[in-house]
């Protein structure tokens, strides 16, 4: 039998306050999305000001970065470089802004940010997922 890291409640804070730290910095208002590694939402904060749809992007952008393994950057730029049967594919979140967060080489959650531009939720996210790391 296998054993793996889950992000607890602990973990969950500590990310969402490290991404939620780096927006305030900015001033940026986005909402920002912790997932567990089957792109299930553990907890969610829109700042003030982020505009409702963030609520509803931020979460599919972590989804698709924990379910892919990957940031969702990479689809982004898969299908802008022509693989646009991509855009069948069952994931919602393929814009760039979502980042798996990994624990000892395994990817255990994602963060995923919306509210200003595409590098810009990035930048969120990474200070996210970079907090368990710290």
């Amino acid at each position: 039998m296998l054993t793996k890291p889950v992000l607890s409640v602990v973990e969950t804070t500590k990310i969402l306050d490290a991404a939620r730290a780096e927006a305030e910095k900015n001033k940026w208002a986005v909402t920002i999305a912790v997932v567990d590694d089957g792109g299930h939402l553990l907890s969610l904060l829109r700042l003030d000001g982020c505009a409702p749809v963030g609520a509803h992007i931020a979460p599919e952008k972590a989804r698709t970065a924990a379910l892919g393994r990957r940031e969702s950057k990479a689809y982004e730029d898969m299908i802008n470089n022509g693989r646009t049967a991509f855009l069948s594919a069952p994931l919602a979140g393929v814009l760039e802004g979502g980042v798996p967060v990994i624990v000892d080489g395994q990817v255990v959650g994602a963060v995923g940010v919306s509210g200003v531009k595409a590098d810009q939720d990035a930048l969120v996210a990474k200070a996210g997922a970079a907090a368990l790391n710290a």
